[in-house]
C-alpha cells in the first residue's frame, strides 16, 4: 500500500464525527486509567512525568464500561477475571477428556458436512478425490451448501493470480469467482510467492532421527564439542574451573527435547567415535580453536574463491569455481574464513525485530509495504525444528517480497544449533541466521536457552563458534544487557563476539529479570558498540517509537550500525515510513483502516480463504489489535512524539472509527475485525496471548 499524507481537513466521508463537550469532561480521582489522577488539573509535563500520554482536554472522555458478552453475535471476548475463568475451568479438568477421544471427535467432525473434501471442493466433482470411500472428509456438496456461512464482501483474494482458487466452492469469496479459467494443477495460487516450504522427505527422515548432519558432527568433533550436552556442559567448565563427570560411553540417552548426537550424523567413522563422550577431554578447546583457523588458512591458500564486499548486502559467495578439487573430504564441512562469508551490512537499514505470534507472514509483508528493509521470522525452537514439526518449520517460511530476510532460532547446547542450522541453510533460502539468547520468557529459560545463556559465556561462545563454523550463512546474535538487573555483563563479552563468527549481534537494552518493564537503557549500548570491534556490527534494541528517537540515537553513537524495531512497529507499522521521511504522521483512521485491510487479503493468501483461512486470520488479526490500540493520533497530543511506555486515558477519536481503534475492549477488536473479515460465527470467543500494555504501573507511576 503506497502511503499518503494525511490533508489539512479530514476527509467528511470517513465516519460520523463525534460531538465533543464544549467543556472538558471532569473525571474521577481515583481507579482510573490514567493512574489513579483527574487529567484535567495537570499540566501536559506533569502527565508526560507520570508517564501519561497528555491528550487534548477537549477530547477525554469517561473510561467507558467493559460489558462482557457481545449481545450482537453472542461472542464472548477479552480476558474473563480470575473466579470466572476458574470457574470455567473446573468442570474440564474433572472431565479431562483422553487423547483417544480427542482423536475421535476430530475424525467425526472431520466428517461433517462443513469439512468438505478439498479435491472436491476445487473441482466440484466427487469423483476428483483419489482416495474415494476412504477419503477422512465429506464429499456431500449439496449438505456442504446447505451449511457454509455467508459469503464474505470483497473479491477473492487469490484473483490476482493465473488460475483459479484452489478453496473453490470452501472459499469465502466464492461468488466472485471466474468461470472461464481452468482448473488448478498444483499448488494453491498465490503459495507460489511464498518459499522456504518443509520438504517432506526430510521430515520423515526428522521423525525417524535418520537425517545426517555431516558438516555439525565434523565441526562439533573438531570443536571438542562432541558428546551428551546434559552430562558435559563447557559452560559449567569454563565458569566453575571444573571438569563435569563423565558417563559410560554406552549412555546416550538425551532429554526428549534434545536430540541425541549418537542418533543423528552417522558422517563420523566408527574408529573416531569409539568413546565419543570423551572427545572433549581429548581435545583442549584452545588447541581444537587453533586447528580450525590453521584450517581454515589452508582452504583459503588452496585456492578457495573469494569474494569481495558489496555495499547493499545482498550478495552471495562466488562459486563459480570447482572447490572439490581443491579440499579434502574432511576439510569440506569445516569453518569458513570470515572473508568467504557472504556479508550481510545492516548499517542505516530498518530492521524489523523478530516477533512472537504477530510477527507473522502478512505482517511483515504490511511492514515491508511501509518501508521495512530487513525482516526476520519469528523465534522458532531448534529442538522442535529437529523433530521435523511442520508447524515450528512454518515459522521459517518467507515472502519473495522479503529481499534481506533472515530466521531466529533458539537453543540451549551447541549440538542442537549447529545442525539446526545445517539443516536450514541445507532447505531454506534465508540471508542470515539470528540466535536469540535474550528471550526471557520462563519456558525458554528452563530449559537453558534463551536469556539463560548469558549466565554461561562458555556455552555462548560455543554455541556461536560452533554455528558459524558448519554454515556459509551470516550468524547474528541478539542479547539483553543481562539476567540480573544491575549485574550487565555483555560490555565485557562483545570484544571477543567478532571472534566467535558473529556477523553482528543486537543488544536489547533490558536485563532479563526486568522484561519489558523500565526503559531501555541506552547508555549502556552506547558502552557496548564503543567497546565492539570494528568487524562486529552492532545493533540496539528499546523503545524506538518515532523517527525522532531513531535519529537520537543514530546522533548520540555513530558507531551503532541501525535500530531494530519490535513493539514499536507492533503498535504503528508506519513507523517505517516516518523514519524515512522523517515525519510524524498524522495517520487517520481510514488510512489505518487500509492497512489492516492490507493486512487481511496477506493473511487469506497466506492462511487460506476458507472458513478455517478466515478465522485463523482473524484470529491473529485480534492478537495485533491489542497492541495497535496503544496509539494515540498526533493530532490529539498536546506533546509529541508518543513515548511507547505512556499510558493513554480514555478519550475520543475525531471520528467515530477511530474511536473504536482507540478502544482496549475485546469487543471492540472483534467489531473491528467484523469491517474487513465479516461476521464472527456464533459463540467465537477471543482472549490476547500477550499484554499489550508491557509496563507495569507501580513502577512507572
Amino acid at each position: 500500500m503506497e502511503t499518503e499524507t494525511l490533508m489539512d481537513e479530514l476527509p467528511a466521508a470517513t465516519a460520523t464525527a463525534v460531538e465533543q463537550p464544549e467543556t472538558p469532561l471532569q473525571l474521577p480521582s481515583s481507579n482510573a486509567d490514567d493512574g489513579g489522577v483527574s487529567q484535567e488539573f495537570r499540566t501536559p509535563e506533569e502527565l508526560v512525568a507520570k508517564s501519561i500520554a497528555p491528550v487534548k482536554r477537549e477530547y477525554i472522555r469517561p473510561p467507558p464500561s467493559r460489558p462482557s458478552t457481545n449481545n450482537n453475535n453472542n461472542a464472548i471476548v477479552g480476558v474473563e477475571n480470575d473466579d470466572a475463568a476458574e470457574a470455567k475451568r473446573a468442570p474440564l479438568l474433572k472431565d479431562k477428556k483422553s487423547k483417544r477421544q480427542i482423536k475421535r471427535e476430530r475424525r467425526e467432525e472431520q466428517k461433517s458436512p462443513l469439512h468438505l473434501c478439498p479435491e472436491v471442493a476445487k473441482s466440484g466433482k466427487v469423483s476428483a478425490c483419489p482416495y474415494g470411500d476412504k477419503c477422512r472428509f465429506s464429499h456431500d456438496v449439496e449438505a456442504f451448501k446447505a451449511v457454509k456461512p455467508a459469503d464474505i464482501e470483497g473479491s477473492c483474494p487469490f484473483l490476482v493470480y493465473e488460475g483459479p482458487c484452489s478453496y473453490g466452492l470452501a472459499c469465502r469469496f466464492a461468488g466472485t469467482h471466474r468461470d472461464d479459467v481452468s482448473a488448478p494443477t498444483e499448488n494453491l495460487p498465490g503459495k507460489s510467492s511464498e518459499l522456504n516450504f518443509f520438504n517432506k522427505d526430510t521430515q520423515k527422515l526428522l521423525w525417524k532421527n535418520k537425517m545426517k548432519f555431516p558438516k555439525a558432527e565434523a565441526t562439533l568433533k573438531l570443536l571438542g564439542l562432541k558428546g551428551n550436552p546434559k552430562d558435559k556442559t563447557l559452560a559449567d567448565n569454563g565458569e566453575n574451573g571444573q571438569v563435569a563427570p563423565k558417563e559410560p560411553a554406552t549412555d546416550t540417552k538425551t532429554d526428549s527435547n534434545v536430540v541425541a548426537n549418537d542418533s543423528i550424523g552417522p558422517s563420523i567413522s566408527p574408529e573416531d567415535n569409539v568413546d565419543g563422550n570423551n572427545l572433549a577431554d581429548d581435545r583442549p578447546l584452545k588447541k581444537a580453536k587453533s586447528s580450525v583457523n590453521e584450517i581454515c588458512s589452508s582452504q583459503v591458500s588452496s585456492g578457495l574463491s573469494v569474494q569481495g564486499g558489496v555495499p547493499d548486502g545482498n550478495f552471495s559467495v562466488n562459486k563459480s569455481e570447482p572447490t572439490a578439487d581443491t579440499t579434502t573430504d574432511s576439510d569440506k564441512s569445516l569453518k569458513l574464513h570470515p572473508r568467504e562469508k557472504k556479508l550481510i551490512d545492516f548499517r542505516d537499514k530498518l530492521y524489523l525485530a523478530p516477533l512472537t505470534t504477530v510477527g507473522n507472514l502478512p505482517f511483515r509483508r504490511v511492514c515491508k509495504v511501509l518501508g521495512a528493509d530487513v525482516t526476520c521470522g519469528e523465534m522458532a525452537m531448534c529442538t522442535n525444528l529437529l523433530q521435523g514439526q511442520a508447524a515450528e518449520w512454518a515459522l521459517l517460511r518467507r515472502h519473495s517480497s522479503e529481499n534481506l530476510f533472515g530466521v531466529q532460532i533458539c537453543g540451549a547446547y551447541p549440538d542442537t544449533v549447529t545442525k539446526t542450522v545445517e539443516l536450514i541453510e541445507q532447505e531454506c533460502s534465508v540471508d542470515f541466521i539470528d540466535i536469540n539468547m535474550g528471550c526471557p520468557i520462563d519456558v525458554v529459560v528452563n530449559k537453558g536457552a534463551g536469556s539463560a545463556l548469558l549466565t554461561k559465556p562458555t556455552r555462548m561462545k560455543s554455541v556461536v563458534e560452533a554455528a558459524s563454523s558448519t554454515v556459509g550463512t551470516p550468524v547474528t546474535i541478539k542479547v539483553r544487557t543481562a539476567y540480573f538487573e544491575g549485574k550487565n555483563r555483555i560490555d565485557s563479552l562483545i570484544a571477543d563476539m567478532g571472534s566467535w563468527g558473529a556477523t553482528a549481534v543486537t543488544i536489547h537494552g533490558r536485563s532479563r529479570q526486568q522484561r519489558y518493564s523500565k526503559p531501555a537503557d541506552w547508555d549502556y549500548v552506547y558502552q557496548c558498540v564503543r567497546k565492539a570491534p570494528k568487524s562486529l556490527q552492532v545493533l540496539g534494541n528499546g523503545d524506538v517509537f518515532s523517527y525522532v528517537d531513531w535519529n537520537n540515537h543514530k546522533t548520540e553513537c555513530p558507531e551503532l550500525s541501525t535500530c531494530m524495531i519490535a513493539r514499536g512497529a507492533l503498535v504503528k507499522p508506519w513507523i517505517f515510513t516516518e523514519i524515512k521521511e522523517q515525519r510524524h504522521w498524522d495517520i487517520t483512521s481510514g488510512e489505518r483502516l487500509d492497512i489492516l485491510k492490507d493486512y487481511a487479503r496477506f493473511g487469506l493468501q497466506h492462511w487460506g480463504s476458507d472458513s478455517k483461512g478466515v478465522e485463523t486470520t482473524r484470529h491473529f488479526l485480534l492478537e495485533w489489535l491489542s497492541y495497535t490500540c496503544r496509539y494515540v493520533p498526533v493530532g490529539l497530543l498536546d506533546i509529541i512524539p508518543q513515548k511507547i511506555n505512556w499510558r493513554s486515558p480514555s478519550y475520543y477519536g475525531r471520528d467515530d472509527l477511530e474511536t473504536l481503534m482507540a478502544s482496549d475492549s475485546a469487543a471492540d477488536w472483534v467489531r473491528i475485525s467484523e469491517l474487513v473479515l465479516g461476521k464472527v460465527p456464533s459463540g467465537y470467543s477471543f482472549a490476547p496471548k500477550h499484554k499489550s500494555n508491557a509496563y507495569d504501573r507501580a513502577e512507572n507511576g
